[in-house]
């Protein structure tokens, strides 16, 4: 094992958090902002690029590249074990759904995920940047042209909104899915985007112009609740005008009170 083993238990249901217990020397990676609390003799530090193991500066700093390519932020957060006995470490997702534990080693090594979605990992576990090979996939996917990849043989937890449902599709077997909605999947999964049929469907049906299509053989994770569209409905529903009114409350009359601010 090139990895860290740790061990973790999963807390609550709609908004779950994660603890990780670290045997001594132990040391865990997590995006910034996601702790919650740890035990004393808990070593916290911050640390240049993806901090998976080995590269000397150059490395770091194309880690540090990756992470800034995909929307992150350059550094990331260790948490050793520096006492005698076993210590907690507990990681909370920054919106409501769930918390989804993978064993990297039972995905062959490797699993793409949404730029967003990363939260905790075990140290040695890489975190990169996985590029798609069509065009289409990277202008109109949703989640970006560039997509995260975890890779190594340990544990690493990813959040997403709303329920998760997990889906082994079969050799052949092909899944529409809102580009949204896709969490993760591994790599042997064949991704690409698709474009909604019919005008009428297009620009009433509600939802976007196009939605990924999903082939197997391989794994995909859905979320029923993307942040995006919790953010776009939380928005529309913000008091944006003086005098507690919202845009909408005064209908047509109230779209013109915006232009006469």
């Amino acid at each position: 094992m090139n990895n860290h083993e740790i061990d973790y238990k999963l807390y609550g249901d709609d908004m779950q958090f994660v603890e990780v217990e670290l045997d001594p020397q132990e040391t865990v990676i997590a995006e910034a902002g996601a702790l919650m609390m740890m035990e004393d003799g808990i070593r916290m530090e911050t640390v240049f690029g993806d901090a998976s193991s080995g590269g000397g500066f150059m490395g770091k700093l194309m880690g540090a590249g990756k992470r800034l390519v995909t929307g992150e932020s350059l550094f990331i957060t260790t948490f050793t074990n520096e006492g005698y006995g076993k210590k907690h470490v507990s990681f909370a997702s920054p919106y409501p759904g769930k918390i989804i534990p993978m064993d990297l080693s039972q995905y062959n090594g490797k699993i793409i995920c949404q730029k967003d979605a990363f939260l905790a990992a075990a140290k040695g576990v890489s975190i990169g940047i996985e590029f798609q090979r069509k065009l289409g996939t990277g202008f109109f996917g949703g989640e970006g042209f560039i997509m995260q990849k975890l890779e190594g043989d340990g544990m690493a937890f990813v959040h997403a909104g709303g329920t998760i449902i997990q889906k082994n599709l079969q050799v052949g077997e092909t899944l529409r899915v809102d580009t949204g909605c896709l969490v993760a999947m591994t790599a042997d999964v064949d991704y690409d985007i698709e474009m909604v049929k019919g005008v009428k469907t297009a620009l009433f049906g509600g939802e976007g112009l196009f939605f990924a299509t999903l082939k197997g053989p391989g794994t995909v994770w859905i979320q029923s609740l993307p942040f995006s569209r919790l953010a776009s409905r939380v928005f529309a529903a913000t008091p944006q005008l003086p005098g507690n009114k919202s845009v909408g409350e005064g209908g047509i009359g109230g779209l013109f009170d915006i232009f006469n601010k």
